[in-house]
């Protein structure tokens, strides 16, 4: 029971201390619609980079990520170090190599949960330039604007925020004492 309050005590703590984190309430709109409106992949990332400009300081980069859909084991097998303690169905990565999205099937342009998962992984697009300690370090601001974006649609993100935080921590996982 300790290690579990000890646990939600840094989480809370961690986020209470990052006012720089984008927060829910503030959605606009009039940007959020578009996403139902787009007829293509390409207009849809770019009704998400233009609701990304107006809600993060990450600028857009150059050119747009290659995005696309493949299968749960292929994006098993690309996952690699991005892989993050969170539990549950992998449903999309980013490959800063490549400068890639990979959405898992099945994925539904006209459902908001999925279009939140693209979303995501466009946030990591513009979050590669900058230096991050370990690749979860990008998780909890990737969610926190994935949290935004969805509550602007009046659904909510299941995420498990206490291993979110200690992901983005960077702390070796595999720490025994002596």
């Amino acid at each position: 029971m300790y290690r579990s309050r000890r646990a939600m005590a840094l989480a809370m703590a961690l986020i209470a201390l990052c006012p720089t984190l984008p927060r829910a309430e503030s959605a606009t709109p009039a940007s959020i619609a578009e996403w139902q409106q787009a007829e293509d992949m390409a207009t849809l990332v770019a009704s998400l980079e233009a609701w990304l400009d107006a809600h993060t300081v990450w600028p857009r980069r150059d050119a747009a990520p290659r995005v696309r859909l493949v299968t749960a084991w292929e994006a098993a097998a690309r996952q690699g170090a991005t892989a993050s303690f969170q539990r549950g169905r992998l449903r999309g990565l980013y490959d800063p190599d490549r400068s890639e999205i990979l959405l898992v099937q099945p994925w539904n342009p006209r459902r908001a949960e999925d279009v939140a998962v693209l979303l995501h992984e466009l946030s990591h697009h513009r979050q590669a330039p900058q230096h991050w300690y370990c690749p979860a370090a990008q998780e909890l601001p990737a969610y926190r604007l994935q949290e935004m974006w969805l509550l602007a649609q009046g659904l909510s993100l299941d995420v498990n925020w206490v291993a979110v935080v200690l992901d983005a921590g960077c702390t070796p996982r595999d720490i025994h004492p002596e």
